[in-house]
């Protein structure tokens, strides 16, 4: 219980730092295409870190993390995209759905090392 608490601080001071950082330097990433692009990835992480603090605190609450989460997450991320420039939703979006994948992937690693193996005897 302790490590979803501490990771649910460090998401969301992580999502705070970033988010304000992306509105300061917001003239910045609007201004040429590559960074417009890098505005989209950085909103991606944006949505990578509310995901993780959405899905700690269903868990320390006993709830299960489903894709009410998910949405909320990417809604809050391409809201927070839009303030940039309007290509950075879109970018947002499909660095958003790389990342959910390889998030998808690596639970999925997870959880098949942490089920014990048993051996049918017969």
């Amino acid at each position: 219980m302790e490590g979803l608490g501490r990771s649910m601080l460090y998401s969301s001071l992580l999502f705070t730092v970033i988010l304000s950082l992306m509105e300061m330097y917001r003239e910045k990433l609007a201004s040429s295409e590559p960074l417009t692009i890098l505005g989209g990835f950085i909103s991606s992480l944006l949505f990578l870190t509310l995901l993780t603090l959405i899905g700690n605190f269903q868990e320390s609450s006993g709830n299960r993390t489903g894709w009410g989460a998910v949405a909320l997450a990417e809604s809050v991320a391409l809201i927070a995209a839009g303030t940039v420039h309007r290509v950075c939703i879109t970018t947002c979006f499909l660095f958003s759905a790389a990342l959910l994948y390889e998030v998808d992937k690596l639970s999925g690693m997870a959880s098949t090392r942490s089920e014990p193996k048993t051996a049918k005897r017969y």
